[in-house]
Formats: structure tokens, C-alpha cells, sequence
């Protein structure tokens, strides 16, 4: 499937959306019915809050927008990766680090311009929970009209849903205890909506234990209304400037970071940053320590 030319300097808005709806309905292989619920009032990307979809599920869709958010996502982060003399990648394969083919990475900053990567060669990892998070009308011309924000469907885009904020973690947890390839390669969650109430607390004490660098959302104005725009301790925030995500990549790459965990007695704790501590700089008593703790 074409989906034309991605400008890579935009963030996610409804354009982008509409976008995705006029080149699928273009392509003669793909019909309305796979795109949206068909009800009474019209043709509808989600089931509006008065309508009832009488059953209907819509699976055919997914597989369309994941393709199209993973090309669109890469088309925005390669400028920056060039600009850190790296190469944007979609679909990394690494199964030392827990990628394999089944379950690569959506998109990674690597060292070479291949899918298939040693763990060394990958300097940044993202995974795509991405969506359409607006309401459309479909248009028998083949176009689409805004209906209204995520607010006023039945649906749950993006970071909104639960079940895609366990599998992004679940995701990341693996590659974390995949082994000691994986402790300095960041992981970012990016999506295109805010996250609900009950993840606020949750993705900050993912991104103080280390597991998640941090969930991004690429849609500033996924609504007029109030919404979550960021965590206490970041661990969510919404980009509201291209720039934003320069300015956040470079960090994480330009910043040595390095993932431990551990459930061990305070007293062993306490003799492991006793004997840390002999060490002559702060960077060599991190060492010490991370190898005692990894019991190298």
C-alpha cells in the first residue's frame, strides 16, 4: 500500500489522519467496510457515544495503521538520526536483546542501515503504539470529515488503551532481563494520545526504575479540552515542537546510561557500596558497583 509523501517535520494532527483515510480508500484493494463501522447515521471511523455498533468489531484496520504510523514515525525521526550520524530503522531484528523476528523493534537509531543488528550497533529503541485518535464520517467521493475528538467516541486510541500500555511494558521488560546487551540501550513508548488517569503514576515509577527512558505522545492537540500533557517525573509527555524530540534524542544518546535491578538484603546492599566506594572516581565506583550487583 502507497501512502504517498510523508512530510517528516510535522507532528501528528487530524491531517494526518484524514491522510491515512484518503490514500486507503485510493487503493482499489482496500473497501470502506474495512476501514469503518457502518451504522445507521453513515460510515464512521469509531462508534459515536450516542451510537450503538450492534457487534461490530474492526480488525482490518490495524494492520493498515501500523504500517502507516511505523512509515510515517520513521519519516520524523530521520532527519534527527542523520543529524546524530545515525540511520532511522523500522522493524530491528536483534534476538539477543529480545527482538526477534516476531516481535522486532518499530523503529531504532542504529549504527548501520540494516534490520538484522547486533545489540551493540543499536543506540536507541522505540516502540509505535500509535492510532487513529480522532472521529471521521466517511465521504462516498472517497474523502473523510471530521466528526469530533477521542473524546467523543466509544473507542480508546493509542496510550489510552490498556491493553497497549501492558504490551509496550511487557515488550520492554523483555528486552531489560534479555541480559546485560541490552542495560544501555534507551526504550521510548511513543504514541499519538494522552495516557488515562490510571497509568500517570505508573509510567514515572517505569522511568525512575530504569525499564521505560520515557512515553512520548508525537498529537499536541489531541483535544481543545483538558487532558493529561505530562507525569510529575516525565516519564509522560506530550511533544508539542519538532525540536522537543532533537533536543530529547541527543540527550538520551549523549548521556551514559546503564539499567540495573535488584532484590538483594541491606546488608549485602550496604557492603556493596562500602566496597564501590574504594574506588578512586565516581564513574569507576558505578562500575564496581553495577558488577557487584550483576555478580560479575
Amino acid at each position: 500500500m502507497n501512502y504517498g509523501i510523508l512530510r517528516g517535520m510535522e507532528l501528528w494532527n487530524t491531517d494526518v489522519e484524514k491522510k491515512f483515510f484518503t490514500d486507503a480508500l485510493n487503493d482499489r484493494f482496500i473497501s470502506p467496510e474495512k476501514l469503518f463501522y457502518t451504522l445507521k447515521s453513515g460510515k464512521f471511523a469509531y462508534v459515536p457515544k450516542d451510537s450503538d455498533a450492534k457487534g461490530q468489531t474492526l480488525q482490518s484496520r490495524n494492520a493498515l495503521i501500523g504500517s502507516f504510523t511505523e512509515t510515517w514515525t520513521k519519516a520524523l525521526f530521520e532527519p534527527i538520526a542523520k543529524k546524530l550520524k545515525l540511520f532511522a530503522v523500522n522493524g530491528v531484528e536483534c534476538p539477543e536483546i529480545g527482538l526477534p523476528k516476531r516481535s522486532e523493534a518499530d523503529l531504532a537509531f542504529c549504527t548501520t542501515d540494516s534490520k538484522i543488528q547486533s545489540a551493540n550497533n543499536i543506540k536507541l529503541i522505540f516502540e509505535i503504539k500509535m492510532s487513529i485518535v480522532s472521529n471521521y464520517k466517511y465521504i462516498p467521493s472517497n474523502s473523510v470529515e471530521f466528526v469530533g475528538d477521542y473524546k467523543t467516541h466509544k473507542g480508546n486510541p493509542s496510550l489510552l488503551r490498556s491493553d497497549s500500555m501492558l504490551k509496550a511494558i511487557g515488550k520492554s521488560i523483555n528486552i531489560r532481563v534479555s541480559g546485560i546487551d541490552s542495560a544501555e540501550i534507551p526504550i521510548i513508548i511513543l504514541g499519538n494520545s494522552p495516557i488515562s488517569d490510571n497509568y500517570v503514576h505508573k509510567v514515572d515509577f517505569l522511568k525512575t526504575a530504569g525499564v521505560i527512558q520515557g512515553f512520548w505522545s508525537l498529537n499536541p492537540n489531541p483535544t481543545e479540552s483538558t487532558f493529561n500533557k505530562v507525569s510529575e517525573k516525565n516519564g509522560f509527555q506530550t511533544i508539542e515542537k519538532h525540536n522537543e524530540i532533537d533536543e530529547l534524542c541527543k540527550k538520551l544518546l549523549n548521556t551514559k546510561l546503564n539499567y540495573f535491578s535488584s532484590m538483594i538484603s541491606h546488608k549485602k546492599l550496604g557492603e556493596y557500596i562500602y566496597i564501590a566506594n574504594q574506588e578512586s572516581t565516581d564513574e569507576a565506583k558505578a562500575e564496581k558497583f553495577l558488577s557487584l550487583i550483576r555478580g560479575i
